[in-house]
C-alpha cells in the first residue's frame, strides 16, 4: 500500500446545520440521516463502518475509563458489554500508562477477542516511535492484529505536518498495514475542526476518524457542521466521542446523559463511544442502544435549543478551549510541559 494522491477538498461551510446546500457531495441534512441497521447481535444494532466492510455496534466501550475502577471490575464491564452485543472497543497506548490496554487484553482472552472490533491509538509522530508504541499495544492487548490503529489527539496545528513528514508516523502505519499488524488507519482529535480538515487534506485515503459530536458541538467550533459532511462524502467511518462533553453537558445543561447519547447516536455515524467506569452505567447505555430510535426533527431541535444558552463560549466543551483534556504526553511532545 502506498500513500495516494488526493486533491484538496473545499471546507467552506454553509450556514445552518440542517441546510440543504451541498458540500463535497454530502448535504447538510446528511449529518442527521441516521444510518441503516445492517445486523444485530443479542439485540444490539450494528451499522456499516464506512467503506471498510466491517459492521460495528452503535455503542462502543471507551478505553480510558477501563483503567479507572479495580482491574476485576474493568474486565467484568468489558465482558458484560461484549456478552450484550457490543463489539467496538476503544483504547490508546497512553491511557493510564498502558493499564487500560493491559486490562482490555486480559478481558479479551477466552474467545472474546474474536467477538470484537478492536481499536487503539498511538501517540508518537515519528515512524520509529509509532512502531514501537504499536508493538507495545499489540503485546498489552494480547493480539496479533488491531482492527483500527489511529493517530491519537491531533490537537495541535503542526500535528499533520509531523505525521506526514519524511520520517513521520504515517509511514509506520502504512508499513504495519502491509505487515498485517493493523487492518485500518485513522486519526482522532478533540480540539478544532480545522486540524481535522488539515488531516483530511493530506494525500492519504483514511479509513476512519474520531471527533467530538454532541449537542453543544452543534453550536460551537462544530465538527458536526465542518468535518462530518466531508467524511461522509469520502466514505470515511466516523467515531463519535465526547458525547456528553466529558460529563459537563448533562451536569450543567438541562439534558440527561441518555439524551446526549441518543442525540449522538441519531447522527450519521456508525458508533458512539461512552466512557463507562461503572457496570450500572454500562447497563443503562446498553439498554438505550438496544431500544434506540432516532430523534425526530422536533425532538432534535428541542434538545439543541435547550443547550444553546450554555454552548456559545465552549464552556461545556473545555477539551476545545483549554488543555485540560490534552494528554500530558502530547503536551510534552509539543513543548508545553
Amino acid at each position: 500500500m502506498k500513500v495516494t494522491r488526493r486533491g484538496f477538498l473545499s471546507t467552506a461551510a454553509a450556514s445552518g446545520l440542517a441546510s440543504e446546500s451541498r458540500q463535497n457531495g454530502a448535504t447538510r441534512a446528511d449529518v442527521f440521516d441516521t444510518p441503516t441497521v445492517v445486523s444485530s447481535r443479542n439485540g444490539m444494532p450494528y451499522r456499516a463502518f464506512g467503506r471498510t466492510g466491517s459492521d460495528v455496534s452503535i455503542l462502543g466501550v471507551g478505553g480510558f475509563h477501563i483503567g479507572v475502577p479495580e482491574e476485576a471490575d474493568g474486565v467484568r464491564l468489558i465482558r458484560t458489554a461484549i456478552d450484550a452485543g457490543v463489539n467496538f472497543m476503544d483504547n490508546a497506548w497512553e491511557y493510564n500508562d498502558g493499564e487500560s490496554e493491559r486490562r482490555m487484553g486480559r478481558a479479551l482472552r477466552d474467545g472474546y477477542r474474536d467477538k470484537t472490533f478492536l481499536m487503539t491509538k498511538g501517540c508518537a509522530r515519528d515512524a520509529k516511535g509509532a512502531m514501537l508504541q504499536l508493538e507495545d499495544s499489540l503485546r498489552q492487548l494480547q493480539t496479533e492484529v488491531i482492527d483500527l490503529w489511529q493517530f491519537h489527539e491531533c490537537n495541535y496545528d503542526n500535528d499533520p505536518d509531523l505525521i506526514f513528514a519524511a520520517d513521520g508516523a504515517i509511514h509506520a502505519a502504512v508499513k504495519a498495514k502491509e505487515q498485517g499488524k493493523i487492518r485500518f488507519i485513522g486519526f482522532t482529535g478533540h480540539k478544532s475542526p480545522h486540524i481535522h480538515l488539515k488531516m483530511l487534506a493530506q494525500d492519504f485515503d483514511w479509513d476512519a476518524l474520531q471527533m467530538p459530536l454532541n449537542l453543544c458541538d452543534a453550536h460551537y467550533r462544530s465538527f458536526t457542521r465542518e468535518v462530518l459532511p466531508v467524511a461522509l462524502a469520502r466514505g470515511i467511518a466516523v467515531i463519535a466521542m465526547k458525547t456528553q462533553g466529558g460529563g459537563s453537558i448533562p451536569e450543567k445543561a438541562p439534558v440527561t446523559a441518555l439524551d446526549c447519547l441518543r442525540y449522538s447516536m441519531s447522527l450519521n455515524v456508525p458508533v458512539c463511544l461512552s466512557g463507562m467506569a461503572e457496570l450500572d452505567i454500562a447497563n443503562e447505555n446498553i439498554a438505550l442502544a438496544k431500544r434506540f430510535e432516532p430523534l425526530s426533527v422536533a425532538e432534535r431541535n428541542e434538545l439543541l435549543d435547550r443547550v444553546l444558552p450554555f454552548a456559545g463560549a465552549g464552556v461545556l466543551e473545555r477539551f476545545k478551549t483549554t488543555q485540560r483534556y490534552d494528554s500530558g504526553y502530547h503536551q510534552k511532545q509539543h513543548g508545553f510541559l
